[in-house]
This record gives structure tokens, sequence and C-alpha cells, in this order.
């Protein structure tokens, strides 16, 4: 199971490549389950837009990263709901936007508010459930819910 996970995963990080003409913007617009690599990221360009969850491991093999990425991707799609963008970083040498901002120590998940802000640390893994609860109670979320209260009948 763990090798078929890390194939998918491998397949879902190498995405870029394969989409160098569309910025990281457009790629999650067409599919707001897949995961992008910490490096090609700019936080400061997803505010407003998406609320970042940033999984960091100093290694892919680290057993937390693995744990986490397989309860995110079992219902990456509620997450979606909740315009969140799922990024990895498990190289500490490359010293990411990502990375300097949240300053990792080995495994860490944040999740971090469309206005910048982070809203939660964790030292390991989180179920969806769990994060999806911590956004509801964002107070931008709960704007989002009642605004979209108005326009559905």
């Amino acid at each position: 199971m763990k090798l078929l996970m890390n194939i998918a995963l491998a397949a879902l990080i190498a995405l870029p490549a394969a989409a160098e003409d569309k910025t990281v913007l457009e790629r999650w617009e067409e599919d707001r389950t897949q995961v992008f690599d910490g490096a090609e990221i700019t936080l400061e360009d997803l505010y407003w837009i998406a609320r970042p969850l940033v999984i960091f491991a100093d290694t892919p093999d680290d057993p937390r990263f693995q744990q986490q990425m397989d309860l995110l991707l079992e219902d990456a799609d509620r997450l979606a709901l909740r315009d969140v963008i799922i990024i990895t970083d498990t190289d500490r040498s490359e010293m990411s936007d990502v990375r300097e901002t949240l300053r990792p120590r080995g495994y860490m998940m944040a999740l971090v508010g469309k206005d910048g802000r982070v809203a939660l640390r964790k030292p390991g893994p989180y179920s969806v459930r769990e994060i999806s609860r911590s956004i509801d109670k964002m107070p931008l979320r709960q704007q989002e819910i009642a605004d979209r209260r108005l326009v559905e009948p």
C-alpha cells in the first residue's frame, strides 16, 4: 500500500513538469485535489484566494508524512470545497518560500488562512475532519458559508 501511495504521490507532484505553461493557481483551479511541491509556491501569491495546507518533512520516507498524505488523499474533496491547496515540502536543503516563511523542524503540518496568517501548526498527522473543523471556525470561512446561503435558494 505504501509503495502505491508513494508512486501516486510522485505522479501528483510531477505534474508541474507537464504543465509548465500554466501557473500554480491555474492548475489548482483545474483540479483542486492535486498536490503541489513547495518549491514552486510563493505563499503571498495565494493570499485571499486559497488556504495553503503545507506538510513538511525532512524526507518523503518519514512515516508521519506518509500517514498525513494518506489521510489527505482519502478525502481531498472535502478540503477542495474549503479552498485548500495542498503543498508538500520534503527537502530541507532547498529553502523554498514556504520553508522560509513557516520554519518547520522535521515533520510539521501548517494550515495558513487566506489572509496569510498561520491558523494551525501540528507536529503530527491530523485528519481531514479535524482540519475541516479548524477551517470552519475561521471568521472568513463563516462569512463564505453565510454568503453562499444568500445565493443558494
